[in-house]
């Protein structure tokens, strides 16, 4: 995949300048949520969903936490392979990402999520906590830094 990792959307429209964004960083157990400020700069952490095994996609849940958040559009991490192609849950994340766009009438940006957790376990680490036992917090904390990577590459 050679596109940059903040340009692929499912659809044609650009988010508007002005609002918030949520970011989403889709997982099999749990599902982290961050938010940005109305101007589009900082994110912060925004809970997390946890997801039914056997269970349908949480998409209601993510519509209402949107809402609720007063989103203008989200961000959706996209799992990809450290050559940049898709994963096996890839397919699902597009989906996904597709169907919110559908029922929100929001843009939705696909973007590069290798490496957010990563970053969001050693950040946790490094405040004296275990990311074993702070799960919820690293998927929040993950898309924290999806989304903050985003409003970079949007700015």
């Amino acid at each position: 995949m050679s596109e940059s990792p903040a340009t692929s959307m499912p659809s044609d429209s650009p988010p508007s300048p002005k609002g918030r964004l949520l970011a989403v960083d889709w997982g099999e157990r749990r599902i982290g949520l961050a938010i940005s400020d109305p101007l589009g700069m900082i994110a912060s952490p925004a809970g997390h969903i946890v997801r039914r095994a056997g269970k349908r996609p949480p998409i209601a849940e993510l519509l209402r936490r949107a809402e609720a958040l007063e989103a203008r559009g989200f961000v959706v991490g996209l799992p990809l392979d450290e050559r940049g192609e898709d994963t096996e849950r890839a397919g699902e994340v597009r989906r996904v990402a597709t169907e919110l766009e559908r029922r929100s009438g929001l843009p939705v940006r696909l973007v590069d999520e290798r490496f957010t957790t990563a970053a969001a376990r050693r950040a946790i680490q490094e405040m004296g906590g275990d990311a074993r036992e702070r799960r919820g917090d690293v998927d929040a904390l993950s898309a924290t830094v999806l989304l903050q990577h985003a409003l970079r590459f949007e700015s």
